[in-house]
């Protein structure tokens, strides 16, 4: 096997790895796993940083490696050393240019996901809909993350609540926060 094979070997497993890479990834916001579960129990997964050692970053060096390499090792008059030297600094370089993208553009607003992000007890909100009956169920809008949300609500003393009484919720089971009256709980 002579080094111009072993450039077309790496070229090409390279880009079929880039081009399977899109393929999958096509219509996806992220490049990372999916799994964190909402409010509703469940748990987060943390997606850390963004390695620079991964199939993304390989790929790119592959590419770039064995492209390169292998026109160098055709086309040009420089020895098997300078060749190899060049092609693995270009490769570097692409991988490099690929995680410094990738890292600081497409994912420069993600964070980790805790579980403390998603905790109910404790948050405060507005009821938009009110509660009827003592088993009613109303809807409560709050702030959360800068975004405005909204969770289905019943009352913990089993009391009605009128429409824009500020509420704090007590507990939260099956996706129904439970509330009592903010002035209630503070005294106020």
């Amino acid at each position: 096997m002579n080094w111009e094979n072993i450039y077309l070997g790496c070229f090409s497993f390279g880009f079929l790895t880039s081009f399977a890479a899109l393929v999958m990834h096509t219509g996806h916001a992220h490049f990372h796993g999916h799994g964190a579960h909402g409010p509703a129990g469940g748990h987060a997964h943390s997606h850390g940083g963004f390695s620079k050692l991964n199939l993304t970053t390989l790929s790119a060096f592959l590419t770039w490696f064995g492209g390169v390499g292998y026109l160098l090792e055709r086309y040009s008059t420089f020895g098997f050393m300078i060749a190899l030297v060049i092609a693995g600094v270009s490769g570097l370089g692409a991988a490099w240019v690929v995680y410094t993208f990738v890292s600081k553009v497409l994912l420069r607003n993600e964070k980790a996901m805790m579980a403390v992000d998603y905790e109910m007890v404790g948050m405060l909100g507005r009821v938009s809909c009110p509660i009827i009956g003592s088993t009613g169920i109303g809807e409560m809008i709050y702030s959360h993350d800068g975004s405005r949300r909204h969770v289905a609500i019943r009352s913990e003393l089993l009391v009605e609540i009128a429409k824009g009484t500020e509420v704090v919720v007590t507990r939260y089971e099956r996706g129904v926060a439970y509330v009592r009256r903010w002035d209630e709980l503070s005294g106020l």
